[in-house]
């Protein structure tokens, strides 16, 4: 086992992300003490290189998450027929950004990654995302290609079987990874975190 996946291991236990299909189970109780760095979230000792890979944005053109440019862009993987989990992270993201003051929101980017490609084509990213913030972006593309782009991110994705409708059952972690401006992954929130407390984190970053 290589440093790199040892390391995403063992913060992925360290945050007891639970790998889940959506849809199942219930979510844990939030832990909401701030951690020795002054979050809610968890900043990450050795931050992810975030992956230059082939994605595709709304608009139909070419993505990948190095280009944002933000000062801080939260990236979400999930998919749009998610029944609970991925539209509850949505929702608190949308929430958390209101709170903040013009000039930090400006500072702020939202990427949604499909773990669905079969059925997410850019139009129906956008009009799944227009309903939380018309500013969020989202990203298809190839399966692999998302699955290696996660995996990069220590996010779990896998495709499982094809479903009666199209597309296929997808199971995947469900944490929001915090990238900076330099295209790390520099911080991890769960699922589990609500609005406020991602909010007072993002203006805890901004101010570094």
């Amino acid at each position: 086992m290589t440093g790199r996946v040892s390391r995403a291991l063992a913060s992925l236990l360290a945050l007891l992300v639970l790998l889940t299909a959506c849809g199942g189970g219930e979510p844990a109780a939030s832990d909401a003490g701030l951690d020795t760095d002054g979050l809610h979230g968890s900043a990450l000792d050795e931050p992810y290189r975030v992956p230059e890979t082939d994605l595709i944005d709304t608009a139909g053109a070419d993505y990948s998450l190095t280009d944002a440019d933000a000062d801080l862009t939260l990236v979400f993987f999930g998919y749009t027929h998610c029944p609970d989990i991925c539209g509850i992270v949505m929702s608190t993201i949308a929430s958390a950004l209101v709170r903040l003051d013009d000039a930090d929101r400006e500072r702020v980017d939202v990427v949604f990654v499909t773990t669905d490609p079969a059925r997410d084509d850019p139009a129906s990213l956008r009009a799944y995302l227009d309903s939380y913030d018309p500013e969020f972006e989202g990203a298809t593309g190839e399966m692999e290609t998302i699955i290696a782009t996660a995996r990069e991110l220590a996010v779990f994705v896998e495709q499982g079987e094809k479903l009666p409708g199209g597309g296929y059952e997808v199971v995947h972690s469900d944490p929001i990874i915090g990238l900076d401006d330099q295209d790390q992954a520099t911080t991890v929130w769960s699922k589990d975190t609500s609005a406020q407390q991602l909010a007072e984190d993002i203006e805890e970053l901004l101010s570094r």
